[in-house]
C-alpha cells in the first residue's frame, strides 16, 4: 500500500511539472517586427543625389520620377546600395525594380503626349505630365517610374514646421516692438546681408584670379546660391 501510494504521488508530481513547463518549440509572445529591406533600399536610392529625377503631374498629383535606364546605370555605379537588401542583394536590377513595383513603392508611368510637337524633332526627355502604364513591369526603354512613398522627415523639420507660424506672427508684430528691439533686428539683418555680399565678392575674386592664372574654373561654395542645397552641400 505504501508503494502504490508513493507511485501515485510521483505520477502527480510528474504531471504537475509537465503542465508547468512550457513546450520548447512554442513561439515567443512578442516577435520583433521585421523591417522591409526594400523600403529601406528605396529610401536610400531616393536620398542619393546621383540618380537624376524630375517632378511631373500624375493624375493631378505632383510626383517625383526617374527613368529606367538611369536606374540601371545608377545601380551599376553604386552596387554597394544593394547590401541593404541582405539576402536579396544578389538579385539583378530588373528583379529588384519589379519587387519595388509589386510592393507599390514605385509605379511605372508613361508620357501623356506621345507625338512630337510642331517645331520639335523628338519627344521631351523629361515630360511634365504622366499617366499610369498598364503593365507594371520594369523596362529601360522610354520607361518612367514615380515614387509612391512619402519621404520621412527628421524631427528637426517637424519642429521647424511649428516654428514658422510663430516667426510669421513675430514679423507681423514688428511695428509694435520697442525701439531698441527694432534697432537690434535692423543691425542684425544688415550684418548678415553684409556678410553674404562680402562672401560672394571674395568668392568671385578668387574665381577670377584662378581663372586668369591657371585657366581653370574653380568655385568655392559652388552651391551657395542653390535654393534646394543644404548647409552640408554648400
Amino acid at each position: 500500500m505504501k508503494k502504490s501510494s508513493g507511485s501515485a504521488a510521483d505520477k502527480k508530481r510528474v504531471r504537475r511539472s509537465s503542465a508547468l513547463d512550457p513546450p520548447s518549440d512554442a513561439p515567443p509572445r512578442k516577435q520583433a517586427v521585421k523591417k522591409d529591406v526594400f523600403r529601406v533600399f528605396a529610401e536610400k536610392v531616393r536620398d542619393h543625389k546621383e540618380l537624376v529625377s524630375r517632378w511631373a503631374v500624375l493624375q493631378e498629383t505632383r510626383v517625383e520620377y526617374f527613368r529606367g535606364k538611369d536606374f540601371v546605370s545608377f545601380l551599376k555605379s553604386h552596387p554597394e546600395l544593394k547590401d541593404v537588401l541582405e539576402l536579396d542583394r544578389i538579385l539583378e536590377t530588373e528583379e529588384i525594380a519589379n519587387i519595388l513595383l509589386a510592393k507599390n513603392l514605385l509605379v511605372r508611368c508613361d508620357r501623356v503626349v506621345k507625338t512630337v510637337r510642331p517645331g520639335k524633332k523628338k519627344l521631351s526627355t523629361w515630360p511634365a505630365h504622366l499617366e499610369i502604364f498598364p503593365e507594371q513591369v520594369f523596362s529601360e526603354n522610354d520607361a518612367f517610374f514615380a515614387r509612391t512613398f512619402v519621404k520621412r522627415h527628421p524631427l528637426w523639420q517637424t519642429l521647424l514646421s511649428f516654428f514658422w507660424p510663430v516667426l510669421t506672427l513675430a514679423i507681423c508684430l514688428f511695428p509694435v516692438y520697442p525701439h531698441r528691439c527694432k534697432l537690434l533686428i535692423l543691425y542684425s539683418c544688415a550684418g548678415i546681408l553684409f556678410l553674404i555680399l562680402s562672401l560672394l565678392l571674395i568668392r568671385g575674386t578668387i574665381f577670377g584670379a584662378l581663372y586668369i592664372v591657371l585657366g581653370k574654373r574653380i568655385w568655392f561654395f559652388p552651391n551657395i546660391l542653390a535654393e534646394e542645397a543644404t548647409l552640408r552641400e554648400l
